[in-house]
C-alpha cells in the first residue's frame, strides 16, 4: 500500500511527486558492523609499492591507509599475500601461515593491522581452501608418496580410465581451459595417477573427504584469528566438496546453469556436506570476540541456493554476483534488487552489493562496452558508473569496493600479450584475455613515475598512458571528481545510517526507465533510459554529475539522492 506521500500529475518517464510501497526490506533491529558493512577490496600486488621492485607490498598499503580512512570503510579485504609462486596471482598457496618475501614479512603485517586499528579499519584476509600450489609441501610429499598412502589422500588423486589409464578419470574441464587433470611421474619415470585441479594444473585440489584437511584448515583459521584478523573472504566457497564417485559434467565447468544443465547438478560444485565444514568454522570464528565474520565467494544460482551459505550457523556475508552483472536496465535492476533482499531476509542475512573485483572488467569498462561503444570509450562508461556506485551506496546491506572504482578507472585493455600474466590467457593461448586489464596498479600522483604506485622503472603489469589525469593527487584537488563523489556518498551513507536502513520501491514506476526507491527518508532515482525525467520536488543531497537536478530534471545516465520537501 502506498505511504502517506502525494501522487501528482504524471510527467515524462515518472511521476513528478512520488508515492513508495511498503519496504520490500525494513529496517533490521541488529546493528552488527558486517550487516552495514562497506569493504575495500586491495589487491596488494597492484595497489602500492613501496620498495620500488615494481610488486605492490604490505608497507605500502600501511603507507597509505589513511587514503581508505577519508573514504569511511569500515575494513579492507586484502587478496591473497601468502607464500606462492605467483602463477594465480597468489591464490596458488605454498605457506598459509607466511607472508611472501613480494609483500614484506609477519612483521609487516601485524604493522598494517595496528596502523588499520588506529584508523577504526578492520582488516579481512583472503582464504583459498579449494585448492592450493603444486609447491605447497604437502603436494610434495604426495607426488612422492604412493597411491592409497596418507600423503595422496589430503588430494583428490585418482587412476586414468582406458587402457593403462591413459585417459582422465572423467571429464571435468578447468576453469582456465583444458583438462581439470594432470598425469604424475611415478618415481620410475612411469606414467602415474592423475590429480584433479578444477583451475590451472599448478593449483591441486584438496580432498575435502579427508578429515586431515579440515584439521589443517582449521589450524589456518586459527592462526589469522590469532592475529586480529576480522574474518575471511572465502575463494570459490562452494567448491571445496566434490559428489562421491566424481560423475561427468557436460555442463559448463564453473558450474553455472545452462539449458540442460542447472547448476545445482554440478559434481564439483555445491554439495550439501560443504555447509558442515562452514558451521565448524563459525563456531571457531565465534570462540574470538569482535564479532569476526566469513563472506563465501559461492558463485552459485538462483539466489535461492546462494542464500544457503549464509544461513544463520554458516557464513556472514556472500558476494551477490546477480548484482555485479546487472545490465544497464531499470526493471531488470529493480528485479535483481527485490529478489535479493527478499532472499537474504529470508535466511535473516545482510544482501551484498558490488560492481567490481579482480576477476571481472571494471564497471567503468563493463558498461562502456554494454552500450554498444568499445572499451576504450569511457564518456558514457564512466558516467554510468559513476550513477551506478551512487544508487548502489545507498541500498541496505553491505558494500563491497574494489581498489581503484573510486577513481573511475577502466580496464586497460592493450596489455601486449607478452606482459599478459593471467594463467586463463596463457592456457587457451589467448583466445580468453584473462584477467590483467583489471588488476593493473594504481595511480596515486599525476607527475611522478609510474604515476607514484613505485618509484622503480616498471610495475609488474604496465599501466595506460594518460592515467595521470585520473591519478589520486589529481582528484583530490577537483571537487567534481570520481574520488569526491565516492568520498561525499560514503560519508552520506554512513551519516544517514543507509546500510542499516530500508527499502520501497516507487508505487507504478516498474514500466519506466527510471530506478527510484526509498531508504529511509532518502529517495534515490537513477535514469537507465535514454530520455529526461523529471525530479520529483526536495532537495539534492548528492549527484553523480555537478549540476545534476538543477533544473528539475534528470538527465540519462545520472542517480541523485534527493531530501523530499
Amino acid at each position: 500500500m502506498p505511504n502517506a506521500m502525494s501522487v501528482a500529475a504524471a510527467a515524462p518517464a515518472i511521476l513528478r511527486e512520488l508515492a513508495f510501497d511498503e519496504p520490500v526490506h525494513p529496517t533490521h533491529p541488529d546493528n552488527s558492523w558486517w550487516r552495514s558493512s562497506v569493504i575495500y577490496q586491495i589487491y596488494p600486488r597492484s595497489f602500492r609499492d613501496l620498495n620500488g621492485d615494481g610488486m605492490g607490498d604490505l608497507a605500502g598499503i600501511t603507507h597509505e591507509l589513511e587514503h581508505l580512512a577519508e573514504l569511511s570503510v569500515d575494513a579492507i579485504w586484502l587478496s591473497p599475500f601468502y607464500t606462492s609462486p605467483q602463477r594465480d596471482g597468489g591464490y596458488d598457496v605454498a605457506d598459509y601461515c607466511d607472508i611472501d618475501p613480494l609483500f614484506g614479512s609477519l612483521d609487516d603485517f601485524d604493522a598494517l593491522t595496528a596502523r588499520a586499528a588506529e584508523l577504526d579499519i578492520k582488516v579481512i584476509v583472503d582464504l583459498v581452501p579449494n585448492h592450493c600450489s603444486s609447491d605447497h609441501r604437502l603436494f610434495q610429499e604426495a607426488l612422492a608418496a604412493e597411491p592409497g598412502s596418507p600423503e595422496r589422500a589430503m588430494f583428490v588423486f585418482r587412476d586414468g580410465a582406458g587402457p593403462n589409464g591413459v585417459n582422465p578419470p572423467n571429464n571435468w574441464q578447468s576453469h582456465f581451459g583444458g583438462s581439470a587433470w594432470t598425469r604424475t611421474l611415478n618415481s620410475d619415470g612411469t606414467a602415474g595417477q592423475w590429480y584433479l585441479h578444477l583451475f590451472d594444473s599448478s593449483q591441486p585440489d584438496f580432498n575435502w573427504d579427508n578429515p586431515a584437511v579440515h584439521l589443517e584448515f582449521e589450524r589456518i583459521l586459527r592462526f589469522w584469528l590469532d592475529r586480529n584478523v576480522s574474518g575471511f573472504r572465502v575463494d570459490v566457497a562452494h567448491a571445496l566438496v566434490k559428489a562421491e564417485g566424481l560423475p561427468n559434467w557436460d555442463g559448463r565447468p564453473d558450474g553455472c546453469s545452462t539449458e540442460g544443465y542447472p547448476g545445482y547438478l554440478a559434481p564439483m560444485f555445491g554439495q550439501k556436506s560443504v555447509h558442515d565444514i562452514y558451521r565448524r568454522w563459525r563456531a571457531i570464528l565465534n570462540e574470538y570476540d569482535g564479532d569476526r565474520i566469513l563472506c563465501a565467494e559461492a558463485v552459485v544460482d538462483p539466489l535461492s541456493r546462494l542464500v544457503e551459505w549464509v544461513r544463520p550457523d554458516e557464513m556472514h556475508q556472500a558476494f551477490n554476483f546477480a548484482y555485479l552483472h546487472h545490465p544497464w536496465d531499470a526493471k531488470a535492476l529493480r528485479s535483481i534488487i527485490t529478489d535479493s533482499l527478499l532472499a537474504f531476509d529470508s535466511v535473516d542475512a545482510p544482501t551484498t552489493w558490488v560492481l567490481s573485483n579482480h576477476d571481472v572488467p571494471r564497471h567503468a569498462t563493463r558498461f562502456a562496452i554494454e552500450a554498444g561503444l568499445g572499451a576504450d570509450n569511457q564518456g558514457v562508461g564512466l558516467d554510468r558508473a559513476r550513477a551506478a556506485s551512487l544508487a548502489m551506496l545507498a541500498l541496505p546491506g553491505g558494500v563491497y569496493l574494489y581498489q581503484g572504482e573510486e577513481l573511475g578507472l577502466p580496464d586497460h585493455e592493450h596489455i601486449p600479450d607478452k606482459l599478459r600474466q593471467d594463467p586463463a590467457f596463457i592456457r587457451t593461448g589467448g583466445e580468453r584475455v584473462g584477467r590483467d586489464g583489471c588488476r593493473v596498479p594504481l595511480p596515486w600522483r599525476a607527475d611522478e613515475p609510474q604515476y607514484g604506485f613505485g618509484a622503480g622503472d616498471a610495475g609488474w603489469l604496465p599501466q595506460p598512458e594518460g592515467w595521470g589525469g585520473l591519478s589520486r593527487d589529481v582528484q583530490q584537488a577537483d571537487p567534481d571528481s570520481t574520488l569526491n563523489l565516492y568520498r561525499r556518498a560514503l560519508g552520506l551513507r554512513k551519516e544517514l545510517g543507509l546500510g542499516a536502513g530500508s527499502l520501497s520501491w516507487a508505487t507504478d514506476s516498474e514500466d519506466t526507465d527510471t530506478v527510484v526507491f526509498l531508504n529511509g527518508d532518502i529517495m534515490v532515482l537513477m535514469n537507465m533510459g535514454e530520455c529526461e525525467s523529471y525530479l520529483p520536488s526536495g532537495t539534492v543531497i548528492a549527484a553523480s554529475h555537478p549540476g545534476t537536478g538543477a533544473d528539475g530534471m534528470l538527465a540519462p545516465d545520472r542517480c541523485v539522492w534527493l531530501r523530499p520537501s
